[in-house]
């Protein structure tokens, strides 16, 4: 199956009406909301190539999109929705790494979250290096938290002051990574020759040690 994973122009805005259809089925089989966009809302995300599609032939299968929070400190990558014939193909994990990284190239300095229920959609973001936090670390602007409004849950949120709902917030901090690439980069600490021979005699010892004390065992392998 041949499914084209792309950043999407203006040459895709005839596909903005099925996007929606996409986004509202995937809403009701969930049971919670994505927030609900018009097609002249994904046309302008289309034409300002901020979204990733993924096209089976002449067919629209998959999409997301991107959203600025808080004067660009914080981007969203929003509305991801996969036909549902088309699932369990790995394509939702392409266009969440496509569209993860096109927000990387356009808001590098930007912290990139999420709000989800979704089992896999938040196995995914693990991988691409978020994290779970709560929704204090999230943008406080106001227009993110009212695109909650068409989902079956939004008096859940109210009634938490916007604090907790059921979903879980996730976020990718570049800040951090950048932090943790530094100290990995740091060449470790010399030690004196001597002192690392005397360790490594205590250790071969130790372990020779151990070995022998250990009681023989058998049994069977099981292999988790």
């Amino acid at each position: 199956m041949n499914v084209r994973i792309l950043v999407a122009d203006a040459s895709h805005t005839g596909y903005a009406e099925r996007i929606c259809e996409l986004m509202y089925i995937s809403a009701q089989e969930r049971g919670t909301g994505i927030a609900k966009r018009s097609p002249e809302y994904i046309v302008e995300k289309m034409i300002s190539r901020k979204a990733i599609i993924a096209l089976h032939g002449d067919r629209v299968v998959g999409f997301s999109y991107i959203e600025t929070w808080s004067h660009k400190a914080f981007v969203a990558n929003s509305g991801l929705v996969v036909d549902h014939e088309y699932r369990h193909l790995g394509i939702g994990a392409k266009i969440k790494k496509s569209i993860f990284n096109l927000s990387r190239e356009k808001y590098p300095d930007a912290k990139i979250f999420g709000i989800t229920t979704g089992a896999a959609v938040m196995k995914i973001n693990y991988k691409l290096g978020y994290r779970p936090v709560p929704f204090s670390e999230l943008t406080q602007d106001e227009a993110f938290w009212e695109g909650c409004q068409g989902c079956r849950n939004y008096d859940i949120l109210l009634r938490n002051n916007k604090k907790m709902c059921l979903c879980t917030g996730m976020m990718y901090d570049p800040a951090e990574h950048k932090s943790r690439r530094s100290a990995a980069a740091r060449p470790a600490a010399a030690v004196p020759e001597k002192v690392t021979a005397h360790a490594t005699a205590v250790s071969t010892k130790t372990v020779i040690i151990r070995i022998k004390e250990q009681p023989e065992k058998t049994g069977t392998l099981i292999k988790a």
